[in-house]
């Protein structure tokens, strides 16, 4: 599992993090705008969050993920980045290998989302940066001594290049395998 504030680089590392252990990467957001933009009942719900950079409550974040953590778990486990974001949300997903937290001060992680543009209407938004900054440390980083407190966090300076990030990530990885399951 993948935690760390936004433009953190989970985008970035999960996809590759994911194809190197073989497993589905599931981003929770993608996941959520895909179900928004298709139109669905549970889409509608879901829209105006993500239109206010808002945490989507539980209940219809759960019922995103359980879908694609079902199928993920018959192709033998996953990557996961977003979620979960609650300390609520982490005790229903229940226990995790390995989480790996992408650590990023808060101005580095302005200027990455202001230069960025990855389709969302609010990429550059100042107001709407700020917004998730503030949902992020207030929701979800108490998650960090959840996982602390479990001995399956580690924590990775992400305010390096994406090749040394990458590198302690799969460094990590390395150190956690005799741990995990399986």
């Amino acid at each position: 599992m993948l935690l760390g504030a936004p433009g953190s680089g989970k985008g970035t590392q999960g996809p590759r993090l994911a194809q190197r252990v073989g497993v589905p990467y599931l981003s929770t957001g993608d996941l959520l705008r895909r179900e928004a933009a298709a139109g669905t009942d549970l889409g509608a719900r879901v829209a105006p969050y993500l239109a206010e950079g808002e945490l989507v409550p539980d209940d219809l974040t759960l019922e995103v993920v359980d879908r694609a953590l079902a199928g993920a778990g018959a192709e033998g486990g996953f990557v996961l980045d977003g979620f979960p974001r609650t300390v609520a949300q982490a005790d229903r997903l229940g226990d995790v290998d390995v989480v790996l937290h992408l650590a990023l001060p808060d101005d580095v992680a302005r200027l990455r989302l202001a230069a960025r543009d990855e389709g969302r209407a609010d990429d550059a938004d100042p107001e709407v940066i700020e917004h998730r900054l503030r949902v992020y440390h207030d929701q979800t980083a108490p998650l960090l001594d959840h996982y602390a407190k479990r001995g399956t966090l580690v924590s990775v300076d992400a305010d390096r290049p994406p090749a040394e990030v990458m590198a302690e990530l799969d460094a990590a990885l390395d150190a956690a395998a005799p741990r995990a399951p399986g």
